[in-house]
């Protein structure tokens, strides 16, 4: 059932919660990103889901149709843009289709693809969060009258960040030169980086991006990359 059918709506959206009766499932192998964006949806009244994988979405799809789909262009098994092109063509399509990444170049690719919009991360903002969604939504379902603006933003849980962070140390320890888990790592570490705000760990993966988009040795750039999250592992570096 379309999720805008006002049959399968429990209830109208607010001016405080504006995304009331809609349900959003988010395509992204991020916990931390996943918990701003949890915290993004609680405090906007939608209901959300998540997929860590292309996969899992697909067995989301299975079952139910969201309102809304948030798309990750980087995941574990293959490309978001992908998926994104797929849903666009697929019928009946999803309402709103969104695409997101820690880089900002990836936007042109989303939406070249079918996305209806995209978030650069962080994703972080109440009001840009709402105000990028309502835009796409169809009038009747937009909250009636003036909305006071929620211009705060969402601390995602810091155990989420280190969950992450000992992802990418395992991927790392399992990469033994694998040029595409190398590339994921980096992809990856950078758009976590951003979405934290750990510009020395952002810096690290951008520098394993440029070495391997330059077929250049990566063993340095590997290197500085597994000393930065062993500090954060340890507990010497706060974020």
């Amino acid at each position: 059932m379309d999720d805008f059918d006002p049959l399968s709506l429990q209830t109208s959206p607010t001016a405080a919660r504006p995304l009331l009766g809609l349900t959003i499932l988010v395509v992204e192998d991020s916990r931390y990103s996943c918990d701003a964006l949890r915290l993004l949806c609680l405090r906007s009244g939608a209901r959300i889901r998540r997929a860590d994988c292309i996969a899992s979405a697909h067995r989301h799809l299975q079952v139910y149709r969201p309102s809304i789909i948030l798309i990750d262009v980087g995941l574990p098994d293959g490309s978001g843009v992908d998926l994104i092109a797929e849903l666009a063509e697929a019928s009946p399509r999803i309402n709103i289709i969104l695409g997101l990444s820690g880089d900002d170049m990836m936007e042109k690719p989303a939406l070249a693809a079918g996305a209806d919009g995209f978030f650069a991360k962080p994703i972080e903002n109440i009001s840009t969060f709402q105000e990028t969604i309502l835009a796409h939504l169809p009038p009747d379902r937009r909250p009636l009258g003036p909305r006071p603006l929620q211009d705060s933003i969402v601390r995602p849980d810091p155990v989420s960040y280190n969950d992450d962070l000992t992802h990418v140390a395992s991927l790392i320890d399992d990469a033994c030169g694998n040029e595409r888990t190398l590339t994921y790592i980096a992809q990856f570490v950078t758009g976590l980086a951003k979405s934290a705000r750990d510009d020395a760990l952002e810096s690290a993966g951008r520098e394993l991006a440029a070495a391997q988009a330059g077929r250049h040795p990566v063993g340095q750039a590997v290197a500085k990359l597994t000393g930065l999250l062993r500090q954060r592992l340890d507990g010497s570096v706060a974020i």
